[in-house]
Parts: C-alpha cells; sequence; structure tokens
C-alpha cells in the first residue's frame, strides 16, 4: 500500500490497531464462552473484559525478541489483565486468531467493495439512461461495424459490475468463516461451543472441519473474484481511453482548468485516470496466482501462505477499493460528445449499412453468395472512394431490379439500429411499465 492509491477507511482495516483490536475480541469472547461452560474461572473472563488492553510499541519489541507475533500479543495482554491472563488463549492455536481475524477483516474490506460497486452502478446507470438514444459507431476488431448508442454501452458496463456484486457477495460468503479448533483442528483441547460462540459473535459462520488452518481455497475463490472485478475495471477503462484518442475523441475524461496534461506539450489531455485504473487492474490481477497457490499446504498447515497474505489481502483490497471508486468518479464526470459520434458516423458514406442491404436483397430473392458478391464489391469501390456507397447501389441494374430506389434509401436510416434499445434496457435494469 502506498498512499497514493490509499483510502483511509480501507487502510484502517489493515493496521496493526485494527489487528489486535480484533485479536483481543476473539479472545475475549472465547474466554467468555469458557467461563460459561466452567473450563475457566469465571474472574479470569471478567478480568480480561474489564482490564484487556495491550501495546503496540510493547509488542514490537516482545517480538523482536520471541520472533512470534500472537505470542508477543498474548504477552502484553497479560501485562494489562494480570493474574486471570494464564487462562486466556486456553486450548486455542495461533492460527485461530490469525485465521478468524483475517477473515473478519476481508469480510469488512468486502462490504466496503460492494459499495464501491454500487458507487459505480449509480454513475454508470444514471450515463446509460441519459445517453440511451444517443447513437455512435460500433466497432469490431478496431473496424467501424453498425450503429450502437452510448447508453447500451454504458447498460453493457451495469450489468457487467451487476455479476461481480452478486460474485463478490458469493466471494464474501465463502470467506466468512470461523476457526478456533486447536492445533490441528481436533478440539482435542477446545470445545466446539466456544468456536460456535466466537463465530456468532463476531459474525461469521463456522468452519465444517479445520486443520490448523482455515482451509486457502476460500481465500483463493475471494482473491480471484478480486481479479475477475479488476478485469471488468480495465475493461471499460480501455474503452474509455480507445473513445478519447484524437482521431475518435467521442468522449474525454473531466479536465480541469488548472490541470496539466504534458511537461513538454501544452495542448495535451491524456486519459490519465483510464489509463492508471488499467494499471492499478495489473497487479489486482497479479496477486490472483499467490492466493492459488496458497492452496497447497503441506499436511495440516506450514506457514508459506502467512508472508503471502500479509502483503496480497490488505494490498488487493485497499488498491481495488481505490480504483473503484475513481472509476465511478471518471463515469459520472466523463463529457461526451455526441455530434463528434455523429461525424464519425458517417466516416464510411454508409458502409455501416452493408448487413441490411444484404438481408433485403437476400429476402428480395438473391442467394446469399450473389448478394454478398454484389454488396461487398460496391463496399470497397466505396472504402476505396471510388463513389458513395448508396450511389453505386443505385447504379448497379442488378442491385435496382431487385430493390426500389425508395426502399434502398430507407435502408441507410440511423434510427433502425434503436428499436429494441428498450428491451435491453429493461433486461439490464429489469424495468416495469
Amino acid at each position: 500500500m502506498i498512499p497514493r492509491y490509499t483510502r483511509a477507511e480501507m487502510a484502517a482495516i489493515w493496521t496493526p490497531q485494527s489487528r489486535f483490536s480484533i485479536w483481543l475480541e476473539i479472545e475475549t469472547h472465547a474466554l467468555n464462552i469458557m467461563a460459561e461452560l466452567g473450563l475457566v474461572p469465571a474472574e479470569a473472563a471478567a478480568a480480561l473484559q474489564a482490564r484487556g488492553g495491550f501495546d503496540i510499541e510493547r509488542i514490537d519489541e516482545i517480538e523482536r525478541e520471541v520472533k512470534h507475533d500472537v505470542i508477543a500479543f498474548l504477552t502484553s495482554v497479560s501485562e494489562h489483565v494480570g493474574e486471570g491472563a494464564r487462562f486466556i488463549h486456553q486450548g486455542m492455536t495461533s492460527s485461530d486468531i490469525l485465521d478468524t481475524c483475517l477473515n473478519i477483516q476481508l469480510v469488512r474490506a468486502c462490504d466496503m467493495l460492494l459499495a464501491d460497486i454500487e458507487q459505480v452502478q449509480t454513475a454508470l446507470e444514471k450515463r446509460a439512461r441519459e445517453h440511451k438514444n444517443t447513437i455512435m459507431i460500433g466497432r469490431s476488431h478496431g473496424i467501424h461495424a453498425e450503429p450502437t448508442t452510448f447508453g447500451l454501452k454504458m447498460a453493457q458496463a451495469y450489468a457487467e459490475f451487476a455479476r461481480n456484486r452478486t460474485r463478490l457477495e458469493a466471494a464474501r460468503k465463502e470467506i466468512a468463516t470461523c476457526a478456533i479448533s486447536g492445533a490441528v483442528g481436533t478440539f482435542a483441547n477446545i470445545d466446539p461451543k466456544v468456536e460456535q460462540y466466537v463465530a456468532e459473535k463476531m459474525g461469521l459462520a463456522v468452519e465444517p472441519i479445520s486443520t490448523q488452518i482455515i482451509p486457502r481455497d476460500r481465500h483463493a475463490m475471494f482473491f480471484a473474484t478480486l481479479g475477475v472485478i479488476a478485469s471488468s475495471i480495465e475493461r471499460l477503462a480501455v474503452e474509455i481511453r480507445h473513445l478519447q484518442r484524437t482521431e475518435v475523441l467521442e468522449v474525454e475524461e473531466y479536465f480541469a482548468e488548472t490541470q496539466k496534461g504534458s511537461s513538454a506539450m501544452p495542448h495535451k489531455r491524456n486519459p490519465v485516470l483510464s489509463e492508471n485504473l488499467t494499471g492499478l487492474a495489473r497487479l489486482v490481477r497479479g496477486w490472483v496466482v499467490p492466493a492459488l497457490e496458497n492452496v497447497a499446504l503441506w499436511h495440516e498447515r506450514d506457514i508459506s501462505h502467512s508472508s503471502v497474505e500479509r502483503i496480497i489481502a490488505p494490498d488487493a483490497t485497499v488498491t481495488l477499493d481505490f480504483a473503484l471508486v475513481r472509476l465511478a468518479h471518471l463515469i459520472d464526470t466523463l463529457i461526451i460528445y455526441p455530434d463528434r459520434m455523429q461525424e464519425n458516423l458517417n466516416q464510411l458514406g454508409g458502409l455501416i449499412h452493408s448487413q441490411r442491404i444484404l438481408l433485403a436483397l437476400t429476402q428480395a430473392g438473391l442467394t446469399r453468395e450473389d448478394a454478398y458478391r454484389l454488396v461487398q464489391q460496391h463496399a470497397m469501390s466505396a472504402w476505396r472512394g471510388e463513389g458513395q456507397f448508396l450511389s453505386l447501389l443505385k447504379a448497379d441494374k442488378q442491385v435496382s431490379n431487385t430493390l426500389d430506389e425508395k426502399t434502398l434509401e430507407s435502408l441507410f436510416d440511423l434510427n433502425y439500429h434503436l428499436a429494441h434499445v428498450d428491451i435491453i434496457f429493461d433486461r439490464v435494469f429489469k424495468e416495469v411499465d
């Protein structure tokens, strides 16, 4: 995490203060239920409840000596609690604290990411409705294809992020488990009721079967989902970058009056936010593979996953949070140029209507092969600048004998391509008449 790409709200989840506070809460709940079950003196639970605390500098000092973060934490807590502290962590292992805490942090991060996606969807829906019928050229392979609308582009992105929201909700459920099961997950030295109690208090589900750790396929699923969301961010960012190219210039990122685009060229207005989002998306996807590799651990546990998660958990969630919020702002403030879209629609002199003419000729009796040959012949002539597409078609006797002039001209109507936009919007936004 670096400040440039970090929002304070998400970063707060990953601070030492937050982590140790969660550890203390887990230990407190565990001791409380142990006392209720008669496994430890009630006075011990009361002491922890009343005087439980820690000192981060002291934890760091102890860890430098003992080389174990959980032991250092427990020692610091013991110094606050006193005599009753000897019952803290009874029958538990470090991973009971570490894994349950990590999942709590991931759940909290997930809740923020879900709110971020909602912001993105709000911005996309606003622009989709605003430009529902703003006609523009659709492109395949970067080449003019047939007309679409800018609203449909935004609606497509909205639907994609709706799927991402569903995926993230599933990933949240996947990761929201608790394990307080002891050294190898057998509950040999701790009652399963402790785990159940802590899970309920922390808003988690009980891990059905753990070893010394919560299985890492859950975490792999979580980070893979973040990777998919990052790819959706990049897909939209790349679209905006292409549409802002000087030769296209159908949309443009908002450019403030005091903003500078280049240290050398004062005229530059670059799509820097979209490019930044592309880079951030690459980072988030890059953390998916280490999460997948964490699944295969030795026997009941090793710690090869630990160093990975200390990095990717905060970094992936912080980076994706920043990217989603930036994307929402980018879409909300995006400048749209409908006139430029119209200019680009007209660039090829009507060639974008070639499929309609092909279909009309076949419906009028020509074979598909003959119709395709005729349309392509005149399309390529128009492409080479040898005449206007419509004029070339009108001059062809085989075409004019098949389609009258009025019918032929009607096939160049752009509004034809808007006929089913409402149906698509109804599907995406689930509108009810």
